[in-house]
């Protein structure tokens, strides 16, 4: 089991070695043959959705009064996201680094665009997914690429297509600043369904018996904390560098905005520090229930061996063989032996009891 959640959590091996910089070479586990691509252009008072598997057919959106939301699912064909990114005039490292699962969460900022990267978390059939994605925030557009299909972005959607809140009369950033407050509140979702096993693991160590596979279940659950923490604790930074940032692209009005998901993810982080601790305590606390148990035994085992120890001795002296013992020969020494040894064990167990070893 625990081979098996080793492989589970291991990184995707890179493809590509010693190539120029700029090589679009996806690297991850996701592999698509086809590219789904969902965009949906807005204004205040307008909303249009399209569903497509090229990329041409976003090229038509080009109206400076709208917002264009390009939503990319499959990061495989590269050959697609290459066409995006010409049109965009994306820089060949961004699409290096959007093809690429294992690139950190960070932020650069270009001369027309900011290029974000984090991870999404989420849990779907009781698994949790863990997935790349990326942004690039335009002036009147948001692109965004993820592995595969399903995301956190429904709400986010649904805002949009009921003209829910402020985000139709709002601008790219503020789309932007929504997405990654939709990322961060299931980061919250996450770290509560961490919290509900370090709370059910320390129950079983304290109030019940644990069972065989307990070891396991704790590895199981460090490797999910320390999964989530690469992701968040990067991510943190890149919302503080967003925060920080003087750019035409963030208007002020969304600068607050993102002081509140920059304060969402600093709490985020600290429960994970928290459950982080609480977890690695929990195979401590094993170990030392187990020893407690031990010595539960030991003890036991050593007050019954002290017992015996001194009726074994007047055993042994009456067992042996020697003519000459007097006593041997009265009538009624038999039963003064057994009436010996008895307050001799009364008079010890009573002494335990006292001294509280019982």
């Amino acid at each position: 089991m625990v081979k098996k959640l080793t492989q589970s959590l291991r990184r995707p091996k890179m493809k590509s070695v010693n190539q120029p910089p700029g090589t679009v070479t996806y690297v991850g586990r996701k592999e698509s043959g086809e590219t789904k691509l969902e965009v949906i252009d807005y204004n205040k008072n307008n909303f249009e959705k399209l569903t497509s598997s090229t990329t041409e057919d976003a090229f038509k959106f080009e109206a400076e009064d709208r917002i264009t939301w390009f939503n990319i699912d499959g990061l495989s064909n590269t050959e697609e996201i290459e066409k995006l990114g010409k049109y965009y005039e994306l820089h060949p490292l961004i699409i290096e680094d959007i093809v690429n699962t294992t690139q950190r969460p960070k932020i650069d900022e270009y001369e027309d665009y900011l290029f974000i990267v984090a991870k999404m978390l989420y849990h779907q059939d009781g698994k949790l997914v863990h997935e790349h994605i990326s942004f690039v925030l335009g002036s009147n557009y948001v692109l965004t690429f993820q592995e595969a299909g399903g995301d956190v972005f429904d709400g986010v959607r649904g805002r949009l297509e009921k003209s829910y809140g402020r985000i139709r009369s709002n601008g790219s950033d503020y789309l932007v600043f929504a997405l990654l407050d939709a990322i961060v509140d299931h980061y919250f979702l996450v770290v509560d369904e961490l919290s509900e096993k370090v709370e059910s693991l320390e129950e079983q160590l304290f109030e019940s018996k644990p069972g065989d596979d307990i070891t396991a279940e704790i590895q199981d659950l460090k490797r999910s904390i320390l999964r989530v923490r690469r992701a968040v604790f990067p991510l943190k930074e890149v919302i503080f560098r967003l925060q920080k940032m003087e750019n035409e692209l963030i208007k002020s009005r969304t600068r607050n905005y993102i002081d509140d998901l920059h304060d969402h993810i600093l709490q985020v982080s600290e429960n994970i520090d928290l459950y982080r601790e609480m977890a690695w305590g929990l195979m401590d606390m094993y170990m030392t229930t187990l020893s407690n148990k031990m010595n539960e035994v030991m003890k036991v085992l050593t007050i019954m061996a002290s017992i015996f120890i001194p009726l074994t001795f007047i055993a042994g002296i009456y067992g042996m063989n020697f003519q000459h013992m007097p006593e041997l020969q009265w009538e009624y020494s038999y039963y003064v032996l057994w009436g010996v040894m008895v307050v001799i064990f009364l008079l010890m167990i009573f002494y335990f009891k006292r001294k509280k070893w019982l």
